[in-house]
């Protein structure tokens, strides 16, 4: 079992036992590990400790439960923590190019790609002259580099490890004050509607999330959540578009391409951020 499986396995674990606030002896417990190693491998891949993760779901269920109209005191208790006090502290504590050479498939330009280890499991980055055009969470390297092959059939692919770890080092980096951001291009190929759903999932700032109705209002299709939904879900930049920051309208976290823990893994890095 290697750290993401066994990670994976303590946020299902989490996921559907956060009502019993289970402590981090459990925890290390179900993960065959020390208490000691436990904290630090779960902290190491996930961005934020088993702690912060917990509180982060704990709010989730408690925010659902208050916008149900359940009172706050209900809420806190049902939500496993000791008392309304708790719960107010909880509460309170693409540049995208446009498709250029898509009917061409990408002849003419040169691709740079690597697989790179990132704070949520291994990488494949791609990136041209015009930016980062390929980022998916790889489970198989066949796979994801077959699927660089099929979105860019005619590009002239060029492996580059040092390259893609710095791009990763980029997008994956956490700016610690105002201005500290490194901007990022991108060049992704979609259609019109595509391309709008994308722009504006880059506008989701940090720690936020909206509902796929929300997302559709912003870009004026009211209405079109499900075809929104349908945007969303082709996404070609993982995390760089931050696809992971939408959610259903009941609040539930809902699933993701690349697996339903890996999303919640990344909401709770940032709100940890």
């Amino acid at each position: 079992m290697n750290d993401y499986e066994r990670i994976a396995r303590i946020i299902r674990l989490l996921d559907e036992h956060h009502l019993d606030q289970p402590g981090l002896g459990e925890l290390a417990g179900a993960a065959g590990l020390s208490a000691y190693h436990f904290h630090r491998l779960f902290t190491r891949w996930a961005g934020t400790t088993p702690k912060e993760f917990l509180q982060c779901l704990t709010h989730t269920h408690a925010r659902k439960m208050l916008r149900e109209g359940k009172s706050v005191l209900d809420t806190a208790l049902r939500s496993g923590l000791s008392g309304p006090g708790r719960l107010h502290d909880l509460c309170v504590a693409i540049d995208a190019a446009s498709p250029g050479q898509v009917k061409s498939g990408g002849t003419g330009m040169t691709i740079h790609y690597g697989f790179v280890e990132s704070p949520f499991g291994k990488t494949i980055i791609g990136d041209s002259d015009r930016g980062v055009c390929h980022l998916r969470f790889a489970e198989s390297k066949t796979e994801a580099l077959q699927e660089l092959k099929d979105a860019w059939p005619n590009a002239t692919l060029k492996e580059s490890s040092r390259r893609a770890e710095k791009i990763v080092g980029n997008v994956f980096s956490r700016p610690q004050k105002r201005g500290d951001e490194r901007p990022l291009r991108a060049h992704v190929n979609g259609s019109e509607f595509q391309l709008k759903v994308w722009r504006a999932l880059t506008q989701i700032p940090i720690g936020n999330l909206v509902s796929y109705g929300s997302l559709a209002q912003a870009i004026g299709s009211d209405g079109a959540a499900r075809a929104v939904g349908t945007a969303v879900g082709a996404n070609p930049l993982a995390y760089l578009i931050p696809c992971h920051r939408v959610i259903r309208e009941t609040g539930i976290v809902g699933q993701y391409r690349w697996g339903h823990e890996r999303k919640q893994a990344l909401i709770a890095w940032e709100a940890a951020a």
